[in-house]
């Protein structure tokens, strides 16, 4: 995060400055301004002038004295400012989700609505998901939030360029343009709403928030991310950064044929992973159906703890078969852990056993047990990492924000 010599123009350098006291502050959580020179390798009289100008900008603030290091002077520290966020939305399958994060990673709101969405078209759909995200926003105006920006996430293929949703194969939509909807889950914003992947999201979550913030990225900075919901969704993180593919659609694990004479598809193939390891094919493996998803994931693992024959087969195949797909993808990308999210964390118990089994055969030595990670954040995840890269963006333009 140091400092280097640019030809730019005096303004871009700033920007470029501002951008350097933002990261060391997402990355550090709190850090004095001493602290803050000696990581940039910026000088204290500029990163004091600096970190004025955020701060009159509303957006970090002085905290508690600390220290700068066992020797050194009491400090006053700097912290993005909690009082700033970014609402995150999220359409999935059989739910609807909001919630709240605050510029310091907190997530202060959540609100989550269990539905049907599988055909329903998307005029149905986002009135309801309005109502919830101005519920969310009122409650952040109470907790003395200003929303800056937000994110909505979606389970599919989507141009973010030009707000489309190209594919979601589980909901039945195609080629949604989503300008106007974007806008008005968070009317007069700022910085506006964003489209994103939900495992794309879910995936960064992680990053910022899970295993990737846990180990400080030394254990997992390269990384597969898979999300079991009804499909399963996969994000690829390299280097600490997200890496999408040259038209954004990098990571489309649910859809590798691991099993070539399988069943067909939703999206038109055979054999897919998402036809062993998605919630639904778990539930017909397992005899569950005809209830809510919350209560055929609960009907099942009752199955599992009672020890059922039939849940338990359901459940090591589905692990069988994400092995199969993440040995392939490990070996055609050289990353050394994998991070299994939604479902597959919930499960890990009966998963995990069978997962690391097909691994041990199929990609011998290549992801270290150590490695092979289920996450802790469950559902608000996607949700969490769409609003979490609202707020990167707000403060990667914090330049808009000081005059």
């Amino acid at each position: 995060m140091r400092a280097t010599p640019s030809p730019g123009r005096v303004g871009d350098v700033r920007r470029q400055n501002l951008a350097l006291i933002l990261t060391g502050l997402l990355s550090n959580g709190q850090a004095t301004r001493a602290q803050l020179a000696a990581e940039s390798g910026l000088t204290k009289a500029s990163v004091s002038s600096l970190v004025a100008d955020l701060i009159d900008a509303g957006l970090v603030q002085e905290s508690s004295v600390t220290r700068d290091g066992e020797r050194g002077r009491p400090g006053t520290g700097i912290i993005l400012n909690p009082a700033r966020g970014a609402l995150g939305a999220e359409i999935n399958v059989d739910y609807l989700a909001v919630g709240v994060l605050d510029f310091t990673g907190q997530l202060r709101f959540h609100e989550t609505l269990e539905r049907h969405n599988r055909g329903s078209r998307p005029g149905e759909v986002f009135p309801l998901l309005v109502t919830m995200a101005r519920r969310a926003a009122d409650a952040a105006q109470a907790a003395g939030i200003e929303l800056l920006g937000g994110g909505l996430t979606v389970p599919g293929l989507v141009d973010t360029e030009r707000d489309v949703l190209i594919n979601a194969p589980n909901l039945g939509w195609a080629g949604v343009g989503l300008s106007a909807e974007l806008q008005e889950l968070l009317p007069g914003s700022r910085f506006g709403v964003t489209l994103s992947n939900e495992a794309n999201s879910a995936a960064l979550a992680e990053l910022w928030f899970g295993h990737g913030a846990m180990f400080h990225g030394a254990r997992f900075k390269d990384y597969l991310y898979l999300s079991g919901e009804v499909g399963v969704g996969g994000g690829l993180v390299i280097g600490s950064e997200l890496f999408a593919g040259p038209h954004g659609h990098a990571g489309e694990i649910g859809h590798m044929v691991v099993h070539p004479d399988g069943p067909r598809c939703t999206c038109g193939g055979h054999g897919c992973l998402e036809k062993f390891a998605g919630q639904h094919a778990i539930f017909l493996a397992a005899g569950i159906g005809g209830e809510s998803t919350v209560a055929q994931t609960a009907h099942l693992l009752r199955s599992l703890a009672e020890g059922n024959v039939r849940a338990t087969a359901a459940v090591e195949q589905a692990g069988h078969y994400l092995g199969v797909a993440v040995a392939s993808a490990a070996r055609l990308t050289n990353v050394p852990a994998v991070v299994l999210g939604g479902h597959f964390a919930v499960l890990e118990p009966w998963l995990g056993p069978a997962l690391r089994r097909s691994l041990a055969n199929y990609a011998p030595g290549l992801i270290p047990d150590g490695n092979i990670a289920f996450s802790r954040l469950r559902e608000p995840a996607a949700l969490m990492g769409a609003a979490g890269s609202s707020v990167r963006n707000v403060l990667g333009r914090s330049y808009e924000l000081i005059s």
